[in-house]
């Protein structure tokens, strides 16, 4: 175990855990570190400019609807004026009219001449000057009524204008400042996701986030599982232990259960290949312990995708594992295997859906082109035709990757049994985490392995039944590790 151990950590641990970035006093990293606290001091300056515009368009706004609001009192005024103004009209223009008659005809002294009573005479004066007076004073207040709600409507209206003119300046400079931020920040974000990139570059890989991956075959192998102790340690890797060449058989049923056809699924697995739909195949093939048999009976007894599989996807491994066992064996001359190691065979037919893709691609397969090797799943990538994913891309990287939309159990999870199945033996472990005292025995035997010791032999586990031998224990190993010259 602990060089099983040894090997995934230095793969995933090691390098996704403990990766050092080297720095440089003026790398790109640094200069673009520099942009982007420019940018953000451009940006902090521009919204604390643009808070008390926005201030000021709040309080314009607030003045505007008070000003309307007293506009409309006026506008009440003036309706109820209007609407007593013919009358205001006829008292006006009789008042009017009175008044200059009386000015002008209602002379005292020829009252007094058609009067014999003196006193009346002088009550009659008095009476006519008091109305004329009470008939000016009603002149003058009509007149300075109707004059100054008329004013007061203007001065309202003028005062609407200007503050709606200031409000309408103000948002357009707010919305010029808006524009500015958005254009900073899209300038940091891009000189961000260059940073990234330069990170990426340096470690060798690049970071993301496993998003909601398929909980692994077995529980204790996700990411999830809780080892009861802390601080904890473990490896976990994304498409199990994968040549990465060929097709993803989980990665084609998840074409498949998205509508494409067995032609594309091969086209994008294994570029620079053609579809030939006439070959002739040949008459025996021997696989080793079975000895000879027909090319056609080879075919139906390979067990290498499950009959629950996409009819699409079956078809396409058809084709794989058949341009496989011809490659391998130049044309049935040579013997197969009957393992993993080539393809799975055993010794009686499949059947089922299996057998129908077996006979409907009779004659198909791939002309030219790189290896037609295929595994289960392979993490997401491919070293021939790349990014496994909806999108082509690391960008939708989990999410989008079809092995993940298949249910691949084995599309991340972290590894600690002999062999893919999680039946199979654990050698005296339930989980893949390590406490603190393993993690540094591994590092440690990572350390006395690079000095090729004498006795790195001794390098296997102490906490597992899987290995005998005179194992180093965990102190021993610490003491030379430390013993070295780093």
């Amino acid at each position: 175990m602990r060089k099983l151990l040894a090997l995934v950590l230095s793969l995933v641990v090691i390098t996704s855990i403990f990766n050092v970035i080297p720095v440089r006093a003026e790398d790109e990293y640094q200069q673009l570190q520099n942009q982007i606290n420019d940018l953000q001091n451009q940006l902090d300056l521009s919204k604390k400019a643009t808070t008390p515009l926005e201030g000021q368009v709040k309080s314009l706004n607030e003045q505007l609807n008070a000003i309307v609001a007293k506009i409309g009192v006026l506008q009440k005024d003036l309706q109820k004026s209007e609407d007593d103004l013919s009358f205001k009209k006829e008292v006006l223009a009789r008042t009017v009219r009175n008044f200059y008659i009386g000015s002008y005809v209602d002379i005292p002294l020829l009252t007094l001449f058609a009067s014999g009573d003196a006193t009346t005479t002088l009550k009659q004066i008095a009476f006519q000057q008091q109305n004329s007076l009470q008939d000016k004073s009603l002149i003058g207040e009509i007149s300075q009524k109707i004059a100054k709600l008329a004013d007061d409507k203007k001065r309202l209206a003028a005062s609407q204008e200007q503050v709606n003119r200031q409000s309408q300046f103000l948002k357009g400079e707010i919305a010029k400042a808006k524009s500015f931020q958005s254009e900073i920040e899209g300038k940091i974000a891009a000189l961000s996701a260059r940073q990234q990139e330069i990170v990426s570059a340096k470690s060798g890989t690049f970071t993301t986030s496993v998003g909601d991956v398929p909980l692994a075959d077995d529980p204790n192998a996700s990411p999830s599982f809780n080892p009861g102790f802390s601080p904890a340690f473990a490896g976990f890797s994304f498409g199990a232990y994968t040549h990465r060449n060929g097709m993803s058989q989980y990665g084609a049923k998840g074409r498949a259960d998205g509508g494409q056809k067995a032609e594309d699924i091969l086209s994008h697995y294994y570029p620079g290949s053609s579809l030939k739909k006439d070959y002739s195949e040949p008459g025996n093939i021997t696989v080793n312990g079975y000895g000879s048999m027909s090319f056609d009976t080879y075919m139906k007894r390979i067990y290498e995708m499950p009959n629950s599989f996409p009819m699409e996807a079956l078809k396409a491994q058809a084709v794989a594992a058949r341009t496989y066992a011809l490659r391998y064996t130049n044309n049935g001359a040579n013997p197969i295997c009957a393992d993993e190691g080539c393809q799975v065979y055993k010794n009686d037919n499949k059947g089922g859906a299996w057998e129908e893709a077996v006979n409907a691609t009779k004659g198909w397969v791939l002309d030219g082109g790189p290896s037609a090797q295929y595994s289960s799943t392979t993490g997401g990538y491919l070293n021939n035709s790349g990014w496994d994913t909806g999108c082509g891309s690391k960008d939708c990287w989990t999410a989008d990757a079809f092995e993940k939309k298949a249910g691949s159990p084995w599309f991340y999870k972290g590894w600690y049994t002999q062999s893919y199945s999680s039946s199979s033996g654990k050698c005296g472990r339930n989980s893949p985490w390590l406490t603190q005292e393993e993690m540094a025995d591994i590092l440690n035997a990572n350390i006395v392995r690079s000095h090729n010791d004498a006795d790195s032999g001794r390098i296997i586990p102490v906490t597992t039944s899987c290995w005998g031998g005179n194992q180093y224990s965990m102190g021993e190993l610490r003491d030379k590790a430390n013993g070295y010259d780093k």
